[in-house]
């Protein structure tokens, strides 16, 4: 998992920096020689969606996410196991249909030949950070709920020394 964790990272860093070198490029471009790179749009949007989807699948690993404990920290093992289980497969419900439809769109936009409007670049090639993302996320979500489970296991439950 050490190598899915730098390419989530790089992946990350690669595409926020060039989002910020496009834009800024766009605005100067824009305000000094009064030419607007309209492409460029093209271009972040796309890494914005690939930037959103890596970074929730991050945000899993990392146990990031706004989560709301009360409750489940005043409950027994049993239950917690229960909620870890359920909360895992709530999120790959939602990351497979992600992923199933992503695949879906891919696989029309190439039968289609469908390129995008200002590069002319085939439009799968940047759609298919929906599908990329999502998997991204289903690993991470097996990944969490296999640790919280093993910890629950070994005793190491955060939340435990108010029972």
């Amino acid at each position: 998992m050490k190598f899915l964790n730098y390419l989530e990272e790089v992946i990350l860093f690669i595409s926020f920096l060039v989002m910020t070198i496009i834009a800024f490029s766009n605005i100067v471009s824009r305000n000094l020689i009064n030419i607007s790179l309209s492409f460029t749009e093209e271009i972040t949007i796309n890494l914005f969606v690939l930037l959103t989807f890596v970074g929730t699948a991050a945000g899993v690993r990392r146990y990031a996410h706004l989560g709301f404990t009360l409750l489940f920290d005043r409950m027994n093992r049993g239950i917690k196991k229960a909620l870890v289980v359920f909360s895992a497969l709530m999120g790959l419900l939602l990351f497979g249909v992600l992923l199933w439809y992503g695949i879906q769109m891919v696989q029309f936009q190439m039968d289609m030949g469908q390129k995008t409007p200002s590069l002319g670049w085939p439009q799968w090639v940047l759609s298919s950070a929906l599908p990329a993302g999502a998997f991204l996320c289903v690993i991470r979500t097996i990944q969490v709920c296999v640790e919280e489970l093993k910890s629950m296991g070994s005793g190491k439950l955060e939340g435990d020394e108010t029972l």
